[in-house]
């Protein structure tokens, strides 16, 4: 007898447009903003990974008051462990956030899912599956050596992808609406 408690697997691949779409399924399910923590993935030591980053601290600057990964405070294979077990609030739905690499035909397109996403999975790193909901950012092509890929992956196309999914998020769950302020310290909710 299957489990009707679990929704079934949503997995698409989708360009910008699409987005608020997917954003809309979530809200659909009865996450409120106040439910949501982003959680952004990444490094600022590599353009192609700085994706997280920059969203988070887009979300920060714009009034989301639970965020994990901003520029000033990465969330990166570095401390991912540590930081899992002590920052992520139960009563919490997590949006994972990360970039990925892909096929020529899906660059700058996003894979959003209803289900946990695997960082690290295009570098072959073995990283504990995070978030409820999550969305890949396509930033580069999936060739050769990796890590020189990220590293040189053009800083303007992951900037405009950050863009698009702020501005995604704060079409569907706008800043302020149910609960108050950003953290004053820029690395987002912290230890409670």
């Amino acid at each position: 007898m299957p489990d009707h408690s679990v929704p079934p697997l949503y997995r698409k691949k989708i360009k910008a447009a699409e987005l608020p779409d997917f954003l809309l399924h979530i809200k659909n399910e009865g996450v409120t903003s106040a439910d949501l923590l982003f959680l952004c993935i990444g490094t600022d030591r590599s353009s192609g990974d700085a994706l997280g980053p920059l969203i988070g601290t887009m979300l920060t600057e714009a009034g989301y008051p639970d965020v994990v990964g901003t520029l000033a405070y990465p969330f990166d294979a570095s401390n991912m462990r540590e930081r899992l077990a002590q920052e992520l609030p139960s009563g919490k739905k997590v949006l994972a956030i990360d970039a990925c690499l892909g096929q020529a035909s899906s660059l700058a397109w996003y894979q959003v899912s209803n289900r946990p996403i695997e960082p690290g999975k295009s570098v072959g790193k073995q990283l504990p599956m995070v978030g409820d909901y999550s969305i890949a950012g396509i930033v580069n092509v999936d060739t050769g050596q990796k890590y020189a890929i990220l590293q040189s992956t053009s800083l303007y196309r992951v900037m405009t992808m950050a863009g698009e999914i702020v501005a995604a998020i704060r079409s569907v769950f706008p800043p302020g609406q149910e609960h108050g302020g950003a953290a004053a310290d820029g690395r987002g909710i912290g230890p409670r």
